[in-house]
């Protein structure tokens, strides 16, 4: 299991911690995911690869240094080209936070393209982007991003996948996706189609705010009451972060497991309005 962490202030006085951790679970022979943390542009990667032996690692690696590399070029030079068009309503962050998560759609198909078998490899996509007292999002796929929120657990993605599209259309139960055997069947991801829709969304970030990033190998493993628990208990991002993957292990382990975690250090008025919020949600 690889990890990092590191405390600094990106957004006014709020301090942020945070820790990056992957492990390959107990079932698979190899590591398909990838993660990276940009910490000069307060970005947050993960990418859950496709394609089965060294594919889906090539695949998610590629994701991830794409994003990354296209965000600090942009911050040199605002004028960079955006692909994927503008999502137009968006702010500049969320633009070109789509605009990485396309262009990684195209470098994963060129290289594709390179070996025959790599054909058909994709990725998952997630990353969190801090900026001025807000929080961007940018995803394709179903790795998602969870906010915890004086004690409130939020999904903060929509899974890019059959049995989720049928849970919203209505055509089927949560349980009955839980137990589909479809689980894994995607409508979208980066790699497959020449092009790719880009979810993308922002909230204003408050104080005591925990976000987390993972792949399905901890959704799927985990209740979102257990990822709230840990999330709530946890002494820090790190500690954190082992705990999510030590109980998706014990769960199962039946794929990569990976997880991003990034909290601010509340102030005390902070951590005095969380406490108020957990009392009135228990009482």
């Amino acid at each position: 299991m690889a990890s990092c962490k590191t405390e600094h202030e990106p957004i006014g006085r709020l301090s942020m911690e945070f820790s990056a951790a992957t492990d390959k679970g107990r079932v698979r022979e190899n590591n398909e995911d990838n993660f990276g943390v940009a910490e000069d542009l307060n970005l947050f990667v993960l990418s859950d690869g496709m394609g089965g032996y060294a594919s889906g690692e090539v695949a998610s690696k590629i994701a991830v240094e794409t994003i990354v590399s296209h965000c600090r070029e942009a911050e040199k030079d605002p004028t960079l080209t955006y692909y994927g068009g503008l999502h137009l309503g968006a702010s500049e962050t969320g633009r070109r936070l789509a605009s990485a998560i396309s262009l990684a759609n195209q470098a994963i198909r060129k290289e594709a393209e390179k070996d025959t078998a790599r054909r058909g490899m994709g990725a998952t996509v997630v990353a969190l982007q801090f900026h001025d007292n807000r929080v961007f999002f940018a995803h394709v796929g179903d790795s998602r991003a969870y906010r915890l929120r004086n004690g409130s657990l939020e999904q903060l993605t929509h899974d890019h996948s059959f049995v989720a599209d049928q849970v919203r259309r209505g055509k089927m139960t949560q349980a009955e996706a839980d137990n589909s055997k479809l689980q894994n069947v995607l409508m979208r991801a980066l790699g497959p189609e020449q092009d790719v829709v880009v979810d993308v969304s922002e909230q204003q970030t408050v104080e005591g705010d925990s976000f987390l990033l993972c792949s399905d190998g901890l959704s799927k493993e985990l209740s979102d009451a257990q990822i709230s628990a840990v999330l709530e208990e946890s002494g820090d991002a790190r500690e954190c972060a082992r705990r999510l993957i030590q109980m998706a292990n014990e769960a199962g382990g039946e794929d990569n497991i990976t997880v991003v975690v990034v909290r601010y250090a509340p102030s005390l008025v902070g951590a005095l309005v969380a406490r108020l919020g957990r009392w009135f949600k228990d009482s």
